[in-house]
């Protein structure tokens, strides 16, 4: 009996030290970024480039994490796995990945997110078409996502388009047409968007996905409170077609082709509307210049 009990702690013991959470020493030595709250771990900055699964693992025992950065080009679908346990996550933000369509049925282990920020994933990979997007759907707490630099288009903004629960989207650097972006409209409890240019396709014919005509899309999303307008060549006809909003509070106007005119106009035609303008600099209209090139 007494060997059966011997056994019987050591095994405990071995279960405990295997479950055990990570020390920010243990941290620090995946190269790790630690963010404490109370105390307590509550956030994690990453560079995930050369990890393996091991070091998935060890981040995968903060169980009580609520804030987690990973940049690199290597979490892959099974990785993202691993990090299932981490069910009090409110925020992701990846930069750059391996994942595919399926592979984005795992954000749905994360019952708590709240905000998800996507930047340059599986950038001209088949198996990423963006219609993975489509699974947050299954994560109601979810209300505020950024997608951006991704070379996936249209089939994205139509997965987004299926997101009701938004409140908050910012989308810029993808290669979506301005037909992808009617999508939007489906979003009626959006309250916040950011809304800058496609990818330009260097060499080839890409006309723009957002000008003037586009903001006929965004007056049709009456819950919208705040928009910020980047990269565009637009003019008074086209932005006042937003007058239409009845929420609208703040609208913001950088890196855009607009003349000084345009915005004191806007400015009279909408006395409710608080308008920040950042006048384009020399350097911010050559880029544009570069990036609506037909």
């Amino acid at each position: 009996m007494r060997y059966v009990a011997s056994l019987l702690l050591l095994l405990t013991l071995s279960l405990q030290l295997i479950a055990a959470e990570p020390s920010v020493a243990d941290l620090e030595k995946i190269q790790a970024k630690v963010q404490m709250r109370n105390g307590q771990i509550y956030g994690l900055q990453v560079n995930c480039d050369g990890y393996t699964d091991a070091e998935y693992e060890i981040i995968g025992k903060l169980t009580g994490l609520k804030s987690i950065s990973l940049s690199g080009k290597e979490l892959n679908d099974e990785q993202l796995k691993i990090l299932a346990r981490l069910k009090e996550l409110e925020s992701i933000m990846i930069n750059g990945s391996q994942l595919t369509d399926d592979g984005y049925r795992g954000f749905t282990a994360f019952g708590k997110l709240s905000r998800l920020s996507i930047f340059h994933p599986s950038r001209k990979q088949e198996s990423f078409s963006g219609k993975g997007l489509a699974h947050l759907k299954a994560i109601p707490t979810l209300t505020q996502l950024t997608f951006a630099g991704a070379t996936a288009g249209d089939e994205a903004l139509q997965a987004v388009g299926e997101l009701t629960q938004l409140e908050s989207f910012r989308e810029w650097h993808n290669t979506e047409t301005s037909a992808g972006l009617k999508n939007l409209v489906k979003l009626k409890n959006l309250k916040s968007i950011r809304l800058g240019q496609r990818l330009p396709n260097w060499g080839k014919m890409t006309p723009a996905s957002f000008d003037n005509e586009t903001l006929a899309i965004l007056a049709e999303i009456p819950s919208l409170e705040t928009i910020e307008l980047t990269e565009a060549r637009l003019d008074f006809d086209g932005i006042i077609q937003l007058k239409e909003l009845p929420n609208l509070r703040v609208l913001k106007i950088s890196q855009v082709d607009i003349a000084a005119e345009d915005v004191d106009r806007l400015e009279a035609a909408l006395p409710k509307v608080k308008i920040e303008w950042e006048p384009l600099t020399d350097e911010q209209a050559e880029m544009l210049t570069k990036k609506l090139k037909l």
